[in-house]
């Protein structure tokens, strides 16, 4: 492998972590902040992506669909956790895992009827189409570069929320001592919708974002759900810094893996779950960081 064939790869690789990143941040919010396992978080990123689909060739414009499926994406989280996550927080893993896989084939049921069974593919921007030349023969797209900068960005600030401002003080109280949180006049409820909306609508950004560079088809997000949750498990429940670091080092095992093992790929990324795992139980950061 040369130079610029590994300089590709390792932009590949950073693309690909982050974009999970953007997923797992949500589930790992959802999941260490709130304590409700979520089964329907792919199903998010399959609806951001559809929505992608749906508004782009509504508008006609790329960014105001992702304008307007990020505003969606909020309401949509919002009354989801209103109507159905609000009566988990008290119940047994068992019952959430149960409740959220219902969501999963109601949302499958309702992507069929309103859309259709097909593939679909969505136009990458005309201002985001070119491509930068590396190398005398090579060149990277700029929307994967796109993809990466909003997601550096998303990451900055999910960052900056949570540890510098007070809305992130409340929810990491909140995530430890919900009671005492509570005594303290805190509206812990509407705490927690809004960390719920704000997981919703990251996978529903991730999905959209992805969809210019892959397909758009039915249960496109069971395959990235098994890896948010890997992404939560070695990252740390709980913890957004956590997740981007595991994220970026799966993105690093699975691109790589491909090029050099790809019969294995597959199951590099599970090896390094279970590596560090037995290094740290408890995964790499602890939660609230």
């Amino acid at each position: 492998m040369d130079l610029t064939t590994f300089l590709i790869q390792c932009l590949n690789s950073v693309q690909y972590g982050l974009l999970l990143f953007l997923v797992a941040s949500g589930l790992t919010l959802i999941f260490g902040i709130m304590g409700v396992i979520n089964l329907a978080h792919g199903s998010f990123y399959m609806i951001g992506a559809y929505m992608a689909f749906t508004l782009a060739s509504l508008t006609g414009n790329f960014l105001v669909a992702l304008l307007l499926g990020i505003v969606l994406a909020v309401a949509f989280g919002y009354l989801l956790e209103w109507g159905f996550f609000s009566f988990l927080y008290e119940r047994e893993h068992l019952q959430q895992v149960l409740m959220t896989y219902g969501l999963i084939l109601v949302f499958e049921e309702l992507r069929s009827i309103l859309v259709g069974d097909d593939v679909h593919g969505v136009a990458v921007p005309s201002w985001l189409a070119g491509s930068i030349e590396i190398g005398n023969d090579m060149s990277y797209p700029v929307y994967r570069l796109f993809i990466s900068g909003v997601c550096l960005a998303l990451a900055a600030g999910m960052y900056f929320m949570i540890q510098k401002t007070r809305l992130g003080m409340m929810v990491r109280a909140g995530s430890t001592n919900r009671e005492m949180v509570q005594s303290l006049g805190i509206n812990i409820s509407l705490l927690y919708r809004l960390v719920f909306a704000g997981g919703v609508a990251l996978a529903v950004l991730a999905g959209m974002i992805a969809a210019p560079v892959a397909s758009v088809y039915p249960g496109m997000g069971s395959s990235v759900l098994i890896l948010s949750f890997v992404v939560v498990v070695i990252g740390g429940i709980g913890s957004v810094k956590g997740a981007l670091v595991a994220a970026l080092l799966i993105g690093f095992v699975d691109t790589f893996g491909k090029v050099f093992w790809q019969q294995a790929a597959g199951a590099l990324v599970y090896v390094l779950m279970a590596v560090i795992l037995l290094w740290k139980p408890e995964g790499l950061f602890k939660q609230g960081t």
